[in-house]
């Protein structure tokens, strides 16, 4: 076997090409932590917390006439305007600084 390079855990590159290697442990779970091994409880998991998404379908689906980005609230709506009024303001800023760099120095 000739290595052009050595790699640790995820591959080898090999003459003939990569080599996977199969990991000796499964990654951790990244987005909930079950309180029992999968295998233990079977085909159900059990996560620490509540489902909010029941919840969370009621108020994206209510029919109010408020855009999908708005319908949480004061806080949304606070997100927004705070959003788009950096937004402007950046613009605004962006092209007078464009402006100021497009005049001509005046000569010393």
């Amino acid at each position: 076997k000739v290595y052009l390079f050595n790699v640790k855990d995820s591959c080898r590159v090999q003459s003939s090409g990569l080599k996977a290697t199969v990991p000796s442990q499964a990654p951790a779970m990244i987005f909930a932590v079950p309180t029992k091994v999968v295998s233990e409880t079977g085909s159900v998991a059990h996560y620490m917390g509540i489902n909010k998404v029941p919840e969370l379908q009621k108020i994206f689906q209510k029919t109010d006439g408020a855009p999908v980005h708005l319908k949480r609230g004061v806080m949304d709506k606070m997100l927004y305007r705070t959003t788009m009024g950096l937004t402007i303001g950046g613009t605004l800023y962006c092209l007078m600084a464009l402006y100021i760099a497009a005049q001509p120095r005046k000569p010393q």
